[in-house]
């Protein structure tokens, strides 16, 4: 079982990684699922994830405090637009386009009223 735990939280690594460049395919969800994953099987693969240098910080702000940078949520927000956009010059249906919409939108307004991290936990 162990090694499945492990599995699975690479894919989840792998996953969030992908998620950096590729619009609507979310980062940090995944490396949480990760650590949760990778903690279940490996505690030393969940220690590298939490001490990674670009994931890390994200994931220790979310764990300490349910806190989101704000630079985070900036390129959240816009890539967040830049689908809305996509969808609606590209879908021809308008009840997919505004449906699409409303979930951005409500994802959107999530993100930004998640707390910034305190000015202790900026690692």
């Amino acid at each position: 079982m162990r090694y499945i735990w492990i599995g699975l939280a690479g894919l989840c690594f792998v996953l969030g990684a992908i998620g950096v460049i590729v619009p609507l395919l979310p980062t940090t969800p995944f490396m949480l699922a990760a650590v949760a994953l990778a903690s279940k099987g490996s505690p030393r693969f969940a220690h590298w994830i939490r001490q990674h240098r670009l994931a890390g910080p994200a994931i220790r702000h979310w764990e300490h405090e349910r806190a989101i940078s704000s630079r985070a949520k900036g390129v959240a927000v816009a890539t967040l637009i830049f689908s809305a956009v996509v969808i609606w010059l590209t879908i021809p249906s308008l009840a997919v386009r505004i449906g699409v919409t409303v979930l951005l939108t409500g994802i959107g307004t999530w993100l930004v009223t998640r707390a910034t991290p305190s000015p202790r936990q900026k690692s």
